[in-house]
């Protein structure tokens, strides 16, 4: 990155007046608005597992979200009134922490977000994107995650300065003032583009995403940085040579698969006082009904097997299991939210609804005692 533009961004933060920039740049980023009602009381959890606070580090005041990956038409195209719909039930339901990136539809879900929030005091919601992928405009290109016409393409870019221009065309993309959290996306081993060169990706990143994410941090302009990823490799190693705040940890906590976030990352998160976004908590969809079981089309026997014993005691104690699913993401004290995904305002409504709903305690004792969940879980109480 040049002299110039991290003078320029930095003016921004102090309140300097610059007489060509642009409007989007000229608000240093608000916070959320912890006075708005949450859709989920958090009295009602209890913490077998997890203790001490994070209170000396930015985590959203909200215990549930909103996942923007169905607006970028994952896993089925999406219309843009369908999507406009969908951020106004989450709206009108209470949802005020909203998660995309420019991955989700190759900016499709940005700008979908964006249409809806442009128009909001930023001070009433949280918002989260992420940064590693830089988007071209590339009519002709295709990608089997994406459904329908995308209109860009992608490369990689873990500096310093890719971190900064893709946090400034998210904003432009999303057509808001500000951004409260930045996560480093897909730096993973199970990211098939990095593959097993993930770890020289990752290199990249220390010296230059994550020193730059800190930096933006100290100038004010998000309050707080982390990983987004689908493994806790990544996250354990940053907690070893960075200073995040925060964590998207996805697949990794849910009903069906919590183990190694529970016994291993919650806990190195919580010596340093950093929080837990958990993405997937419906497991991409199995926990909803669907018929499909995280991203990549595999259906394990061992959690299929566990998923059909769940069904069996939430009938026999008449629970809904995706109501389930979502209150017990959002147990834990190390999570901040839990961000399920929603294609349709029912949707929206529907999993803001499940965190209001009373789940009885002999449901959650008859998981733990047939060793469907982990002894040490925390549960919602009844």
């Amino acid at each position: 990155m040049g002299t110039s533009r991290r003078a320029f961004i930095s003016n921004v933060a102090k309140g300097v007046a610059v007489a060509s920039v642009p409007s989007v740049f000229t608000t240093v980023f608000a916070s959320g608005n912890p006075e708005a009602a949450p859709v989920f009381d958090t009295t009602q959890i209890t913490d077998t597992q997890t203790s001490g606070t994070t209170a000396e580090k930015y985590r959203p005041p909200y215990k549930i979200g909103m996942g923007g990956v169905a607006l970028g038409n994952g896993f089925a195209e999406t219309g843009d009134t369908e999507a406009l719909n969908a951020m106004q039930g989450a709206w009108d339901s209470g949802i005020r922490y909203f998660d995309t990136s420019p991955w989700y539809g190759l900016g499709m879900s940005e700008r979908r977000m964006g249409n809806f929030l442009h128009g909001k005091d930023k001070s009433d919601y949280v918002i989260s994107t992420k940064v590693g992928r830089l988007m071209y405009p590339d009519a002709k290109f295709k990608h089997e995650m994406w459904k329908g016409r995308l209109n860009f393409n992608y490369k990689y870019d873990y500096t310093a300065g890719g971190a900064r221009k893709s946090v400034e065309d998210s904003l432009l993309r999303l057509g808001i003032p500000a951004l409260d959290i930045v996560f480093i996306h897909d730096l993973s081993p199970d990211n098939e583009d990095l593959g097993d060169k993930w770890m020289e990706y990752f290199k990249i990143a220390q010296n230059g995403a994550m020193k730059e994410l800190t930096k933006m941090r100290e100038e004010g302009l998000i309050k707080a940085w982390g990983l987004g990823v689908n493994t806790i490799e990544p996250a354990l190693k940053t907690l070893e040579v960075a200073d995040p705040d925060i964590f998207l940890s996805a697949t990794q906590y849910s009903l069906v698969k919590h183990k190694d976030d529970l016994n291993t990352l919650f806990p190195a998160c919580e010596k340093r006082g950093v929080s837990i976004v958990v993405g997937a908590p419906l497991a991409a969809g199995l926990l909803a009904g669907k018929d499909r079981y995280l991203y990549g089309g595999e259906k394990p026997k061992e959690i299929m097997d566990k998923y059909a014993k769940m069904l069996k005691v939430a009938a026999a104690h008449k629970v809904d299991l995706r109501t389930a699913a979502l209150q017990f993401t959002a147990a834990p004290t190390v999570v901040a939210s839990t961000i399920p995904g929603a294609r349709t305002a029912k949707q929206a409504t529907q999993n803001a609804e499940s965190m209001k709903t009373k789940i009885p305690a002999a449901f959650w004792d008859e998981l733990k005692h047939e060793k469907l969940i982990e002894a040490n879980a925390a549960v919602p109480k009844a």
